[in-house]
């Protein structure tokens, strides 16, 4: 996982330490749609609202991707749109995803190969944690998800504001109580420009009363 998304982790665990339940949803970009950190929202009851990094399901990605094969689970195989069935080989443990293929002969005779494979037979691979991956396809066209992204799209302004207007692109002390304090600083300077314009806003004049 990235460092962000171990981050994330550790301040879900200290949100659910400090309030005594675990937060309702997380919105966050792409980056942080990798398996490991679903299902960890999953594990906790959290909904996640973020998006997945399918490079099979991209528009311009002419081949099938996994959305059109159907899971057997009496068998532990994937049926394709020809009906032909793909066989469960193994764990790929450098990319964590089940493989599944299919045979040259059923494959090599299919009429529409060219937009299943460019391979021989077809290579299926899909994510050891793919049920908490499709829970958050799932989601994606919800009027919560689109909720939630506004939401998250504030946010990300204060910290586009900090970066590029008050200028904490970079920690300048070390240790991290003077990193604390520094940050702190920053935020109490972001939070006086609102205070500024609140307090400098002009009343309006009372409206008479009508005789």
């Amino acid at each position: 996982m990235s460092q962000e998304t171990v981050a994330a982790q550790d301040m879900i665990a200290r949100f659910a330490q400090w309030q005594a339940r675990e937060p309702a949803s997380v919105a966050a970009d792409a980056t942080y749609g990798n398996g490991e950190f679903l299902q960890g929202l999953m594990e906790r009851g959290i909904t996640p609202y973020m998006r997945i990094g399918d490079n099979a399901l991209r528009k311009n990605n002419p081949l099938y991707g996994p959305d059109r094969f159907t899971y057997l689970p009496e068998n532990n195989r994937y049926r394709c749109p020809a009906g032909e069935q793909l066989t469960f080989v193994g764990l790929n443990v450098r990319n964590r995803t089940h493989a599944y293929i299919g045979s040259r002969k059923r494959c090599g005779a299919w009429p529409q190969k060219a937009q299943r494979t460019t391979g021989q037979y077809k290579y299926l691979a899909i994510h050891i944690h793919e049920p908490a991956r499709q829970r958050a396809r799932d989601l994606v066209n919800t009027p919560a998800f689109a909720h939630s992204q506004r939401q998250r799209r504030e946010v990300e302004a204060l910290f586009a504001e900090l970066k590029n207007q008050i200028g904490l692109r970079r920690l300048r002390l070390r240790r991290m109580k003077f990193v604390r304090e520094q940050f702190f600083l920053a935020a109490a300077a972001q939070n006086i420009k609102p205070l500024v314009r609140f307090l400098s806003q002009v009343p309006e004049p009372p409206v008479a009363a009508p005789a």
